[in-house]
């Protein structure tokens, strides 16, 4: 998803910058798939306490995991135009102003979880944090496989929601996790492919910065656009949602292979952003059909 830039501020002062260093927008979507999990991991009325306090704390996980992500790819923030207007390569916030803001900013959310909520959740939210930066991180700069190890980070907050109200991890989390799985795939391509010029001068392998012509980059896109599909429709198969959502999330999925076989017509930067827009469109619709198929049972 498309970062709040530096420069859309007219005077960036330190406290917007260490906003900016939470990257909101990628939180917000987590926040939006830890509702998700969180409201259909409940059973009997929601418990709005301890889903604010959930959400609160999986931001402040979220953020702090953000923030110390910039903290180690500074250097390769600096060379990317799409970039280069962070706190860290403008010199906004200094290193170990990120850096400290970081690891208090995770510890405080994991801590908030564990308290606020249980320990599975706080669990879940620390292991999101980990594999994030410390398997998927280091490996962008060596190997085109890292965008699939990053999506398992990427998928694992329907899961802190599902954690917090249930207290265990079923076999709907898993389905949760999956749609999120997939779905990374086609959204984050898609960016790939509209910056590939910015990644190759930073270092960082994306798929399509070796493959030049988009054959490998495109397939992979309507390869798990079609698998969303059916993994979309799997929450009805398992008695999760019914009929209509059902239909619903054929619909989406459908609409969202479309683009993508379109996309790939031409494989210019405009279609490319294009399927961005429709990736980012995607996810919450579905979420939110299935929460008010669950609500109209």
């Amino acid at each position: 998803m498309n970062e709040l830039r530096a420069d859309a501020i007219p005077a960036l002062e330190k406290p917007w910058a260490y906003v900016v260093l939470t990257k909101p927008d990628v939180t917000f979507l987590v926040v939006i798939t830890t509702v998700a999990g969180f409201y259909l991991g409940s059973s009997g009325a929601l418990d709005w306490a301890l889903l604010l306090n959930t959400l609160f704390a999986t931001m402040l996980v979220g953020g702090g995991t953000a923030a110390l992500n910039q903290y180690i790819e500074r250097d390769m923030d600096a060379v990317m135009r799409r970039t280069a207007s962070r706190p860290l390569p403008t010199g906004q916030l200094q290193p170990r102003e990120a850096l400290l803001f970081g690891v208090l900013t995770i510890a405080a959310g994991a801590t908030w979880l564990a308290l606020a909520a249980n320990l599975l959740a706080a669990v879940v939210a620390l292991a999101t944090s980990i594999l994030y930066l410390g398997v998927y991180t280091p490996l962008k700069t060596r190997t085109t496989l890292a965008t699939a190890i990053g999506a398992i980070p990427g998928a694992l907050p329907p899961l802190i929601g599902w954690a917090a109200a249930r207290g265990s991890l079923s076999i709907g989390a898993w389905v949760l996790f999956a749609i999120v799985f997939f779905w990374q795939f086609p959204h984050f391509m898609s960016i790939a492919w509209m910056y590939r010029d910015d990644y190759a001068r930073a270092g960082i392998r994306m798929l399509p910065v070796v493959d030049r012509n988009g054959d490998a980059t495109f397939r992979q896109i309507i390869c798990t656009s079609a698998i969303l599909v059916w993994v979309s429709a799997l929450p009805s198969v398992l008695g999760m949602a019914g009929i209509h959502y059902f239909f619903g999330a054929l619909l989406l999925g459908m609409l969202l292979l479309q683009v993508g076989l379109w996309a790939n017509r031409t494989r210019t930067n405009a279609r490319a952003k294009w399927l961005m827009h429709a990736t980012v469109a995607h996810v919450p619709l579905l979420l939110a059909w299935m929460i008010l198929d669950k609500l109209t049972r």
